[in-house]
């Protein structure tokens, strides 16, 4: 048999695989053939914070048929390192790197492999693992048919509930972000039972503190409820509510930057505060970064009407941190926890004072990032970030998870939805795995179904994507893809996060289109039944929290895995292809159940096109 001489991996060449507590033993191997004629053999590390790599020499083991195995053994502090090796031989000098994948080979011009090194007393909570997440933009979920008080008379309220969002910018009062639909809190509260049928624990609310947009990321006001949507009574009920169905409520926040048209900057003189905006003598003028008083300031990428805050400034810091601040008052009232808008743009100053602050509350209190990439090894502001190593983050949107199921799903690429899984799994903390938002769509991002159902978006301006519709053969080709990827969110390790709608075939391009209103009374009710299922296969079946994740086939268009936790074990496999796979079911599932899905027989699993199953023992 031919080995490579490393795979990080392997149980075979590390002890434990994936990222490390501080203080654990790391323990490698590497595998070299006889034919090489080794001498040495050396581990070469380097910390992130350094460009030296510092060398173990290794020590000479067993063999393994004709390989010889090098081992080494060493203890590491809390941090981000960087590893390959190196061996001499009676032929030169050698080296052991990365590939793109977590396999070595010998060569000088791969890549290292990562470790991650989290704090020893890092924890996350239990209560969202094995959970399911819904995701709700207020505006546009349910309006309760409430009458509202004290709303701005800047607004447009749209009464038709099914038109389309507006996407032009003129200067009538019916423009891009300024069309209100009346979604509101009591109108969530209506619909906590059609939550529950989801098998719903967690509702993550897009932002509801007052803010003089639709989708309120320029806040107005961070201790009070935006009028439209209700009152803080609207929203302690709420999660009263939501609790007696086990059904906790986390809230967006938005600290990076504010509105111009705030209470803190006060630029057009709505409110009866001396903002920032209106004399440097302002309480809040520390808050922000003027260049030229008062008309030029640094904003969110450039748009003027959201001002950056500087968020080490320690009255800021207080205000949003601190013993009476914003994130302690809202959780005092009921919130199990918060999302981070744009968490890698947050110095890590106030993320490191966000986490004391929210977890003072409550250990099991819970904070999750948008971060769009890899974030254990992120650089964002010219230096590395440590948003998983304990002090920091409980865990983040997975968008690489949600990038390689959308590929995988539109061009076949198993392999590369596999790695992303693993990769994943490899650098973060298993305590931030568990609590991953798997999410397949947001309120950033077009409609998953329009993403599945054609290409037409591709390029595509707001003008034009205002007319895309799908045709009936788009409509049944993405939603054949949707169910595939819902398996796929449901069953691989994190939390599945359903944006509100997509469960009931709702389309839609980018901004502002995702946001549209759900359609009541008109649902795709084959796929509403679908998510109901696959959410009742999720709750009660444990292998899905905090479950093992064993791959079992990767090829074109068939990916298959196990999940495993104790004794509790499911197999999942997903042909997303024109023909038929066949798949030989591992031994401890020879005669297992499916409840969900193709049905083996004798042993083997044939997947017609666009076919799956989920197999538990």
């Amino acid at each position: 048999m031919q080995y490579y001489p490393f795979d990080s991996r392997n149980s075979l060449y590390r002890e434990k695989i994936g990222a490390l507590a501080e203080g654990e033993t790391l323990r490698l191997k590497v595998l070299l053939h006889n034919d090489a004629k080794v001498h040495s053999a050396y581990l070469r590390l380097r910390n992130d914070n350094s460009a030296d790599f510092k060398e173990l020499l290794m020590t000479a083991g067993d063999w393994v048929e004709d390989y010889r195995i090098y081992e080494c053994s060493l203890t590491l502090t809390e941090g981000l390192y960087w590893y390959s090796f190196r061996y001499t031989s009676d032929y030169g000098e050698f080296f052991v790197t990365k590939t793109e994948t977590s396999l070595g080979i010998v060569s000088p011009d791969g890549a290292c492999w990562q470790q991650t090194v989290y704090c020893k007393d890092y924890t996350t909570p239990d209560w969202l693992d094995g959970g399911i997440i819904y995701q709700i933009f207020p505006d546009r979920f349910n309006f309760s048919g409430q009458e509202k008080q004290n709303v701005p008379q800047d607004r447009f309220i749209c009464n038709d509930w099914s038109k389309i969002p507006e996407h032009r910018q003129p200067n009538d009062i019916c423009r891009l972000g300024n069309d209100y639909y009346g979604g509101d809190l009591e109108g969530i509260e209506q619909k906590l039972d059609y939550l529950n049928s989801l098998g719903v624990n967690c509702i993550y609310l897009n932002p509801i503190f007052e803010a003089h947009s639709n989708h309120r990321y320029n806040t107005a006001d961070y201790l009070k409820i935006d009028p439209s949507l209700g009152t803080e009574k609207d929203l302690e009920s709420l999660i009263k509510k939501a609790r007696a169905k086990g059904i906790y409520i986390i809230l967006d926040g938005v600290f990076s930057h504010t509105g111009d048209d705030s209470v803190y900057f006060n630029r057009y003189g709505r409110y009866d505060t001396v903002g920032a905006y209106n004399s440097q003598q302002s309480p809040y003028y520390s808050w922000y970064k003027f260049t030229d008083y008062p008309n030029k300031y640094s904003a969110w990428w450039g748009i003027e009407s959201l001002p950056e805050t500087e968020e080490d400034d320690l009255s800021f810091s207080e205000f949003i941190t601190g013993e009476k601040g914003v994130l302690r008052y809202w959780l005092k009232k009921g919130i199990k926890g918060w999302r981070l808008d744009v968490a890698d743009e947050l110095p890590d100053g106030i993320l490191d004072k966000i986490r004391l602050s929210i977890k003072s509350e409550g250990k099991d209190n819970y904070l999750l990032g948008e971060v769009w990439e890899d974030a254990s090894n992120k650089i964002s502001y010219g230096y590395r970030r440590r948003f998983l190593r304990g002090k920091q983050l409980d865990s983040v949107m997975n968008y690489p998870f949600a990038n390689a199921i959308v590929d995988f799903l539109k061009n076949g690429d198993a392999v590369r939805l596999l790695n992303t899984v693993l990769d994943v799994m490899e650098n973060y903390p298993p305590q931030s795995v568990k609590l991953l938002m798997n999410h397949i769509g947001t309120h950033d991002t077009a409609r998953i179904l329009t993403r599945l159902g054609t290409n037409r978006l591709n390029g595509a301006d707001r003008e034009a994507q205002s007319h895309i519709t799908l045709t009936p053969d788009e409509y049944s080709h993405g939603v054949r893809l949707l169910k595939l990827a819902a398996v796929l969110q449901f069953t691989v390790p994190g939390v599945p996060s359903i944006y509100y709608g997509d469960e009931a075939g709702m389309q839609g391009g980018s901004d502002p289109f995702c946001r549209g209103t759900y359609p009541w009374g008109n649902e795709n009710t084959e796929l509403l039944e679908f998510y109901k299922k696959l959410g009742n296969i999720r709750t009660s079946c444990k292998a899905f929290a905090s479950g093992d994740f064993i791959p079992v086939k990767a090829e074109g268009d068939v990916i298959a895995y196990i999940r495993k936790n104790n004794k509790d074990y499911a197999f999942i496999a997903v042909n997303r292809g024109n023909k038929t796979a066949e798949i030989t079911l591992p031994q401890e599932f020879k005669n297992a159940k499916n409840i969900f899905g193709t049905v083996p027989e004798n042993g083997k699993l044939t997947l017609n096109s666009f076919g799956f199953a989920i197999i538990t023992t």
